[in-house]
């Protein structure tokens, strides 16, 4: 993975005229409760996720979805400060998946600068290894669920980049990869893009 992570670091899509400001952000739902534990709320989170990227154009490297928190690992947006991003994207979020509940999300999130490679393979793979380290899994390839009203379980779809990392597979959320800067390199070329989309 190392020189695949060396690709993305000195890739044009991922660089600027100054140095690229990575970060590595974990916020959680409010009381650390689970809310995150069915296809809905997730599904609605990086659906949100994604129209952001679009809309406040940042680059997205990895994530993962946990029962009761979230780990992100993302450049700096171009057209919003990160603050501005992360409370638009917990106060929509929380606007659809609040319900009763009297908050979705903590206020406050963690923010860890990014500025070394060996540092970013650190942060991708903690994000990959997370579901596992946790034990609700014994592979990050593994971390899939399907919806239930008391706790999570397995289904057929995966709450984590690491299967485009590991496969190029896309799901609703773009992910800056080598995969993905392969196939934005190549789109004159559209056979060579081998990517599944994941539906």
């Amino acid at each position: 993975m190392g020189s695949t992570i060396l690709t993305i670091l000195l890739c044009p899509a991922a660089s600027s005229a100054t140095k690229p400001n990575y970060h590595f952000l974990t916020f959680s739902c409010y009381r650390r409760l689970p809310y995150l534990c069915d296809d809905r709320s997730r599904t609605v989170f990086l659906n949100t996720l994604e129209a952001l990227r679009q809309r406040h154009r940042f680059f997205l490297f990895g994530y993962v979805l946990m029962p009761e928190h979230v780990h992100l690992l993302l450049t700096e947006p171009k057209l919003q400060r990160l603050d501005n991003t992360l409370r638009v994207l917990k106060g929509q979020t929380s606007k659809i998946l609040k319900g009763s509940r009297p908050k979705f999300w903590l206020t406050r999130y963690y923010d860890f600068n990014v500025f070394t490679q060996a540092k970013f393979v650190e942060k991708l793979r903690y994000i990959h290894r997370n579901p596992v380290t946790r034990g609700l899994v014994e592979k990050p390839e593994d971390y899939r669920f399907t919806p239930t009203t008391k706790t999570c379980r397995w289904g057929p779809r995966a709450w984590s980049s690491f299967r485009h990392w590991a496969t190029g597979e896309r799901g609703r959320v773009e992910i800056e990869s080598h995969w993905t800067w392969t196939c934005r390199e190549r789109t004159q070329n559209p056979a060579l893009c081998d990517m599944t989309t994941m539906k």
